[in-house]
């Protein structure tokens, strides 16, 4: 068993990328193999996808292997093939070659993902029944103080603008990382309230469950 505060965490958004590299195929195993051409990746390196398979698409992992025509994606386990369909995962795989910190974080606040359910009741039942269905859409939200000399200030401007999905990152005491796909917005207008700090808001709409690792990334 064990436990932990966050006290001491930072979050970071992606700022500048490679060029994206088109993976033709990914395996269905338990830490998928996308096959590439060219590929100038190492290993540690962190990368936005995209997917055929829905549940890959726009999320943000570590590679653990990687050669010229092959990369392997750690902790990604596609060897469902219900879930992943074979031969049709092949999409692209984008590089973060810099991360902005956010600092000054007042409040990080997560919603939304929770199981939604249908409820079945027939005439002969004497209590009804709820079957899951998908999960409702999740975000997170971080309260900072307002401090636009910052150079993270350009980098969420420009991701607000541009309504393309971004990787973030949120690293926690003992080398717990996790990563986030998101569409980032961000207010232009700081809260004003007597006798309080001066904050603004960072809202990241997911859109891909978050990766853990528990070990430096």
């Amino acid at each position: 068993m064990g436990y932990k505060i966050p006290n001491g965490g930072t979050f970071h958004h992606a700022a500048t990328y490679a060029t994206a590299l088109a993976f033709t195929a990914i395996s269905n195993a338990t830490e998928a193999v996308a096959t590439v051409t060219n590929a100038d990746l190492d290993v540690g390196d962190i990368v936005l996808l995209t997917s055929g398979w829905s549940r890959l698409d726009n999320k943000v992992v570590r590679v653990k292997a990687a050669t010229e025509s092959a990369i392997t994606l750690e902790g990604i386990d596609t060897s469902n093939t219900e879930l992943f369909p074979a031969g049709n995962g092949a999409g692209t795989m984008k590089k973060v070659l810099t991360w902005v910190q956010i600092p000054q974080v007042n409040d990080l606040a997560f919603s939304g993902g929770e199981q939604n359910y249908i409820d079945v009741v027939f005439l002969e039942d004497d209590q009804g029944k709820q079957i899951p269905t998908d999960k409702s859409a999740a975000s997170l939200v971080l309260t900072i103080a307002d401090d636009p000399a910052q150079p993270f200030n350009a980098v969420l401007m420009s991701a607000d603008a541009g309504k393309q999905v971004h990787a973030a990152r949120l690293d926690l005491p003992g080398n717990d990382t996790l990563l986030y796909g998101a569409y980032t917005s961000f207010s232009k207008q700081p809260a004003v309230s007597r006798n309080n700090l001066l904050t603004r808001t960072v809202n990241l709409a997911l859109q891909s469950e978050p990766t853990r690792y528990l070990t430096s990334v």
